[in-house]
């Protein structure tokens, strides 16, 4: 007799999407297809991760399965089906229903998701009141109790908070609460930690998977963190240009994957990019940047005369210098004082202590007397899109610096460094006439490269510049940093909370917690060997090599 073959059993499943494709474009003109024919299904209680770069459908992908996009803009095909529903055939006022109770959101930016008019635990109550009838005293309680089962501490003063008067972490915490509330079958995690420190993103990824054992729902992660995840999916969807190019168990992708994108996305990790034996601090020239003894204090409270009656210790008299052609990176979590550093340093906030930039002393001086010297010494912000008017082409955003400090300039001699600039940062003269919203994060932020480069510093602030960035683009941008710091011998401080952007260009490294450099050392002795526990920390949660105990003392 022959043997029956024993088939597993068919997989259960949650959420099925089958060729779903979405264009964009005015109805009767050709439409830009965001997504093509995407397919893929996620089983109750499985974590399944959508990666791929800016532009690759991702988000789109998640917005269109909960007809969550315009309908006279977008033109959605295909099929949708929650525990066994079709979803493109339900009215709106079903699927209303069913977003928020079967199915939570956690979008990527809370400031932006969160209404600012209301406290948040209003608003989480709200989806309670809304989906299940509760009162206004049961729902705010059960709001209060879901704001402190995400680790938000004092949850009843928190709850009363608006979302302005909480961190990052805690407003992603916020969404979090919001989106369990209902304790939906399914939860789609937007982008959830992409604009946190590394040890905020491990905390809200272990308080995911410990909500997901709880509730015993599945999550969509959607990301373009590989790390992020590696550590958190089981499964790995990855798309390029709304196509889903690869799909499998995530160390199966990770270790051996077969498409060359998704090879390109898995080296695209920041890599090395200082030489071993480069130490331009070694040089015993002066320093370009000196600074001593540089303190912040934020008065939060006056008296009824206006007199500081309360005040936070932001930055505790910190010492640091930075030679010619020299990079240091400034780590830390939110809160630790890098960015209060940065402003202090470059006199856009006050502060107590001496600052000398290239043999000029800078504390002390009044704006007007600042002015002639600030080409020095320049800045590029975290998000270039904030920091780029929306009203003014690339030739007046890069030249405005020129109109300032070179006033000489006629209009020729202006465009030909402007596009000199341009050039150096990798964009056509062509830029010169449009506008921010018309250029990629990428090619924005070179653009605010060009507008610091243009006045040929000797030293820039580079506060977060690559945060905002895929990681094909962050690589990208790393490298273009480190070409010109080389053809230019300019000197940086580079500001982030990634610890492999700081590795790849940094060659020293200072810590800061709580406002006070803890450790400082060249990049490669303190990543391989870190001497305090919180930078053991750092580097465990970003995963890198050297990660653990901090070395012995002695």
């Amino acid at each position: 007799m022959a043997e029956v073959e024993v088939l597993p059993p068919p997989r259960e499943v949650l959420l099925a999407i089958e060729e779903l494709s979405v264009g964009f474009g005015a109805p009767g003109a050709a439409a830009v297809r965001a997504v093509d024919g995407v397919s893929f299904t996620i089983a109750p209680g499985e974590r399944l991760a959508l990666v791929g770069e800016s532009g690759s459908g991702k988000s789109v992908t998640a917005l269109a399965a909960l007809g969550l996009l315009d309908a006279a803009q977008a033109q959605v095909s295909g099929s949708v089906r929650f525990a066994g529903q079709e979803l493109r055939a339900l009215p709106e006022a079903a699927l209303r229903r069913l977003r928020g109770r079967e199915i939570g959101l956690i979008f990527q930016e809370p400031m932006n998701a969160l209404n600012p008019l209301h406290p948040v635990g209003r608003q989480i109550a709200e989806g309670l009141r809304l989906h299940f009838g509760l009162d206004a005293g049961a729902a705010w309680q059960q709001a209060v109790g879901l704001l402190e089962r995400t680790g938000i501490p004092e949850p009843q003063q928190r709850a009363l908070a608006y979302p302005h008067m909480l961190s990052g972490g805690q407003r992603q915490r916020a969404m979090i609460a919001m989106a369990l509330a209902c304790r939906p079958k399914l939860l789609i995690a937007d982008e959830p930690t992409t604009a946190l420190d590394v040890t905020l993103q491990v905390q809200v990824l272990d308080l995911l998977r410990e909500l997901q054992a709880e509730f015993g729902m599945a999550i969509l992660f959607i990301s373009h963190d590989l790390n992020l995840v590696r550590r958190f999916a089981g499964r790995v969807c990855v798309m390029h240009r709304g196509r889903i190019v690869e799909q499998g168990p995530v160390e199966a992708v990770f270790t051996a994957p077969r498409e060359p994108y998704t090879r390109t996305l898995l080296a695209s990790r920041p890599q090395r990019l200082i030489p071993d034996g480069e130490h331009p601090a070694q040089s015993g020239a002066e320093a370009l940047l000196s600074a001593r003894g540089v303190d912040v204090r934020f008065v939060t409270r006056r008296d009824w005369l206006g007199r500081p009656r309360a005040a936070v210790h932001a930055l505790v008299a910190t010492d640091l210098d930075v030679h010619a052609g020299e990079t240091l990176g400034i780590v830390g979590e939110s809160g630790s004082g890098k960015s209060t550093l940065g402003l202090a340093l470059l006199r856009l906030l006050p502060a107590a202590g001496r600052i000398v930039v290239d043999g000029q002393e800078w504390s002390g001086l009044g704006q007007r007397r600042l002015r002639p010297l600030r080409p020095a010494f320049q800045v590029v912000f975290q998000d270039p899109f904030g920091s780029l008017s929306p009203r003014m082409t690339v030739e007046d955003i890069v030249g405005e610096g020129l109109r300032i400090h070179r006033p000489a300039l006629d209009r020729a001699q202006r465009r030909a460094r402007i596009v000199a600039a341009l050039d150096e940062v990798g964009l056509p003269e062509t830029a010169l006439w449009r506008y921010p919203h018309e250029f990629s994060g990428g090619q924005r932020q070179r653009i605010a490269i060009a507008r610091a480069l243009v006045l040929e510093p000797k030293l820039l602030l580079l506060d977060e510049p690559t945060s905002a960035l895929d990681a094909t683009v962050q690589k990208q941008v790393l490298a273009l940093l480190r070409t010109l710091q080389q053809r230019h011998g300019m000197s940086y401080l580079f500001i982030s909370h990634d610890l492999a952007v700081i590795r790849a260009l940094a060659h020293r490294v200072l810590v800061l917690r709580g406002g006070q450099v803890v450790e400082s050392g060249e990049t490669a002795a303190l990543f391989s060997a870190p001497q305090h526990p919180y930078t053991a920390a750092l580097l465990e949660a970003a995963l890198l090599p050297g990660a653990g105990a901090p070395a012995p003392a002695g």
